[in-house]
Protein backbone atom coordinates (compact mmCIF):
# COMPACT_ATOMS: atom_id res chain seq x y z
CA UNK A 1 0.00 0.00 0.00
CA UNK A 2 1.09 3.53 -0.71
CA UNK A 3 2.74 5.37 2.15
CA UNK A 4 0.56 8.10 3.61
CA UNK A 5 1.27 11.00 5.93
CA UNK A 6 -1.22 9.97 8.63
CA UNK A 7 -2.70 6.80 10.10
CA UNK A 8 -6.18 8.08 9.28
CA UNK A 9 -5.38 8.02 5.54
CA UNK A 10 -4.12 4.42 5.79
CA UNK A 11 -7.31 3.48 7.63
CA UNK A 12 -9.62 4.74 4.87
CA UNK A 13 -7.45 3.58 1.98
CA UNK A 14 -7.38 0.05 3.38
CA UNK A 15 -9.80 -2.72 4.34
CA UNK A 16 -12.00 -0.61 6.58
CA UNK A 17 -12.57 1.92 3.81
CA UNK A 18 -13.44 -0.86 1.37
CA UNK A 19 -16.00 -2.39 3.76
CA UNK A 20 -17.50 1.07 4.23
CA UNK A 21 -18.67 0.96 0.59
CA UNK A 22 -21.26 -1.75 1.25
CA UNK A 23 -22.70 0.03 4.26
CA UNK A 24 -23.38 3.17 2.27
CA UNK A 25 -24.89 2.03 -1.03
CA UNK A 26 -28.68 2.03 -0.88
CA UNK A 27 -31.73 3.61 -2.47
CA UNK A 28 -32.76 4.85 0.98
CA UNK A 29 -29.54 6.83 1.29
CA UNK A 30 -30.00 8.22 -2.21
CA UNK A 31 -33.49 9.42 -1.29
CA UNK A 32 -32.19 11.00 1.93
CA UNK A 33 -29.41 12.71 0.01
CA UNK A 34 -31.87 14.12 -2.53
CA UNK A 35 -33.85 15.66 0.29
CA UNK A 36 -30.66 16.86 2.00
CA UNK A 37 -29.15 18.67 -0.98
CA UNK A 38 -32.44 20.22 -2.05
CA UNK A 39 -32.36 22.00 1.32
CA UNK A 40 -28.67 22.74 1.73
CA UNK A 41 -28.25 24.26 -1.74
CA UNK A 42 -31.52 26.17 -1.84
CA UNK A 43 -29.72 29.51 -1.47
CA UNK A 44 -27.00 28.70 -4.01
CA UNK A 45 -29.05 29.31 -7.16
CA UNK A 46 -27.58 28.01 -10.40
CA UNK A 47 -24.35 26.02 -9.99
CA UNK A 48 -22.67 24.27 -12.91
CA UNK A 49 -19.72 22.37 -11.41
CA UNK A 50 -18.86 20.49 -8.22
CA UNK A 51 -15.79 18.88 -6.68
CA UNK A 52 -16.40 16.51 -3.78
CA UNK A 53 -13.60 15.89 -1.29
CA UNK A 54 -13.77 12.26 -0.15
CA UNK A 55 -16.48 11.21 -2.59
CA UNK A 56 -16.35 7.44 -1.90
CA UNK A 57 -18.54 5.71 -4.53
CA UNK A 58 -20.43 8.91 -5.27
CA UNK A 59 -23.68 8.63 -3.29
CA UNK A 60 -23.71 12.39 -2.79
CA UNK A 61 -22.89 13.04 -6.43
CA UNK A 62 -25.61 10.64 -7.58
CA UNK A 63 -28.18 12.77 -5.76
CA UNK A 64 -26.70 15.99 -7.14
CA UNK A 65 -26.81 14.54 -10.66
CA UNK A 66 -30.57 14.14 -10.31
CA UNK A 67 -31.00 17.66 -8.94
CA UNK A 68 -28.57 19.29 -11.40
CA UNK A 69 -28.53 17.13 -14.57
CA UNK A 70 -26.18 19.46 -16.45
CA UNK A 71 -23.65 19.91 -13.65
CA UNK A 72 -20.04 18.81 -14.18
CA UNK A 73 -18.78 16.58 -11.39
CA UNK A 74 -15.35 15.72 -10.02
CA UNK A 75 -14.29 13.71 -6.99
CA UNK A 76 -11.30 12.99 -4.78
CA UNK A 77 -11.20 9.49 -3.25
CA UNK A 78 -8.46 7.71 -1.32
CA UNK A 79 -9.82 4.15 -1.39
CA UNK A 80 -9.01 2.31 -4.66
CA UNK A 81 -12.19 0.21 -4.72
CA UNK A 82 -14.37 3.25 -4.10
CA UNK A 83 -12.47 5.27 -6.70
CA UNK A 84 -13.17 2.56 -9.30
CA UNK A 85 -16.90 2.88 -8.67
CA UNK A 86 -16.67 6.66 -8.73
CA UNK A 87 -15.05 6.57 -12.17
CA UNK A 88 -18.11 4.75 -13.53
CA UNK A 89 -20.30 7.60 -12.32
CA UNK A 90 -18.34 10.72 -13.30
CA UNK A 91 -15.71 9.43 -15.73
CA UNK A 92 -12.05 8.47 -15.15
CA UNK A 93 -10.80 11.94 -16.10
CA UNK A 94 -12.86 13.46 -13.26
CA UNK A 95 -11.53 11.30 -10.43
CA UNK A 96 -8.39 11.93 -8.40
CA UNK A 97 -7.47 8.70 -6.63
CA UNK A 98 -5.38 9.50 -3.60
CA UNK A 99 -5.17 11.57 -0.46
CA UNK A 100 -6.72 15.01 -0.26
CA UNK A 101 -3.30 16.18 0.91
CA UNK A 102 -1.79 15.12 -2.43
CA UNK A 103 -4.49 16.75 -4.54
CA UNK A 104 -3.31 19.79 -6.48
CA UNK A 105 -5.90 22.46 -7.24
CA UNK A 106 -5.69 23.20 -10.97
CA UNK A 107 -9.25 24.01 -12.03
CA UNK A 108 -11.88 25.74 -9.90
CA UNK A 109 -15.56 24.82 -9.56
CA UNK A 110 -18.76 26.52 -8.44
CA UNK A 111 -19.18 24.20 -5.46
CA UNK A 112 -16.61 22.51 -3.22
CA UNK A 113 -18.39 19.79 -1.23
CA UNK A 114 -17.19 17.90 1.83
CA UNK A 115 -19.58 15.67 3.80
CA UNK A 116 -18.54 13.41 6.66
CA UNK A 117 -14.86 13.67 5.82
CA UNK A 118 -13.30 16.40 7.95
CA UNK A 119 -14.30 14.42 11.04
CA UNK A 120 -11.85 11.71 9.93
CA UNK A 121 -8.93 14.02 9.08
CA UNK A 122 -5.95 14.21 11.43
CA UNK A 123 -6.48 17.52 13.29
CA UNK A 124 -2.88 18.57 12.60
CA UNK A 125 -3.65 18.47 8.86
CA UNK A 126 -6.98 20.29 8.84
CA UNK A 127 -5.43 23.56 7.74
CA UNK A 128 -4.23 21.89 4.53
CA UNK A 129 -7.75 20.73 3.73
CA UNK A 130 -9.27 24.12 4.55
CA UNK A 131 -6.91 25.74 2.04
CA UNK A 132 -7.73 23.22 -0.69
CA UNK A 133 -11.47 23.64 -0.14
CA UNK A 134 -11.14 27.40 -0.41
CA UNK A 135 -8.78 27.39 -3.38
CA UNK A 136 -10.84 24.89 -5.38
CA UNK A 137 -13.97 27.05 -5.64
CA UNK A 138 -14.81 30.51 -6.91
CA UNK A 139 -18.25 30.49 -5.33
CA UNK A 140 -19.53 28.06 -2.68
CA UNK A 141 -18.30 25.63 -0.05
CA UNK A 142 -20.83 23.17 1.39
CA UNK A 143 -19.44 21.69 4.60
CA UNK A 144 -21.46 18.92 6.28
CA UNK A 145 -19.95 17.37 9.40
CA UNK A 146 -20.49 16.48 13.05
CA UNK A 147 -20.39 19.69 15.08
CA UNK A 148 -18.96 20.46 18.49
CA UNK A 149 -18.11 23.93 19.82
CA UNK A 150 -14.69 22.73 20.99
CA UNK A 151 -12.46 19.96 19.57
CA UNK A 152 -13.15 16.44 20.87
CA UNK A 153 -12.06 12.94 19.87
CA UNK A 154 -14.47 10.01 20.13
CA UNK A 155 -14.26 6.29 19.40
CA UNK A 156 -15.33 5.27 15.90
CA UNK A 157 -16.58 1.69 15.48
CA UNK A 158 -14.11 0.52 18.11
CA UNK A 159 -11.17 2.50 16.70
CA UNK A 160 -9.45 5.37 18.49
CA UNK A 161 -8.17 8.57 16.85
CA UNK A 162 -10.43 8.06 13.85
CA UNK A 163 -13.25 10.54 14.54
CA UNK A 164 -12.88 14.17 15.57
CA UNK A 165 -15.61 16.74 16.18
CA UNK A 166 -15.17 20.52 16.28
CA UNK A 167 -16.45 23.76 14.73
CA UNK A 168 -14.98 23.15 11.27
CA UNK A 169 -17.08 25.86 9.61
CA UNK A 170 -16.17 28.43 12.26
CA UNK A 171 -12.48 27.75 11.73
CA UNK A 172 -12.89 28.08 7.98
CA UNK A 173 -14.76 31.38 8.30
CA UNK A 174 -12.10 32.76 10.62
CA UNK A 175 -9.31 31.70 8.28
CA UNK A 176 -10.71 33.35 5.14
CA UNK A 177 -12.16 36.83 5.62
CA UNK A 178 -13.95 36.90 2.25
CA UNK A 179 -15.85 33.70 3.05
CA UNK A 180 -19.38 34.44 4.26
CA UNK A 181 -22.02 32.20 5.80
CA UNK A 182 -25.08 31.94 3.53
CA UNK A 183 -27.15 29.23 5.22
CA UNK A 184 -26.87 26.43 7.77
CA UNK A 185 -28.93 23.71 9.39
CA UNK A 186 -29.08 20.31 11.07
CA UNK A 187 -30.19 16.92 9.76
CA UNK A 188 -31.28 14.38 12.37
CA UNK A 189 -30.68 10.63 12.26
CA UNK A 190 -34.24 10.00 13.50
CA UNK A 191 -35.85 12.07 10.78
CA UNK A 192 -38.74 10.32 9.03
CA UNK A 193 -38.50 9.53 6.16
CA UNK A 194 -35.13 11.13 5.25
CA UNK A 195 -32.55 10.48 7.99
CA UNK A 196 -28.98 11.73 7.88
CA UNK A 197 -26.26 11.02 10.43
CA UNK A 198 -26.75 13.98 12.79
CA UNK A 199 -25.04 16.28 10.31
CA UNK A 200 -24.70 20.01 10.80
CA UNK A 201 -24.27 21.72 7.45
CA UNK A 202 -22.96 25.13 6.42
CA UNK A 203 -23.19 26.79 3.02
CA UNK A 204 -20.49 29.44 2.61
CA UNK A 205 -19.79 31.77 -0.28
CA UNK A 206 -16.64 33.50 -1.45
CA UNK A 207 -17.37 37.20 -1.80
CA UNK A 208 -15.25 40.21 -2.61
CA UNK A 209 -14.17 42.18 0.45
CA UNK A 210 -16.04 45.20 -0.91
CA UNK A 211 -19.33 43.32 -1.28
Amino acid sequence: MKQFQTSQEEFWAGEFGTKYIGRNDSQELLASNLNFFSKTLKQAGQISSCLEFGANIGMNLRALKLLYPRMNFKGIEINPAAANELRKLVGPENVFEGSIFDYRVIDTVDLALIKGVLIHINPDKLDDVYCKLYESTTRFILLCEYYNPSPVTISYRGHSDRLFKRDFAGELLEKFSDLKLVDYGFSYKRDIPFPQDDITWFLMERRSKNA
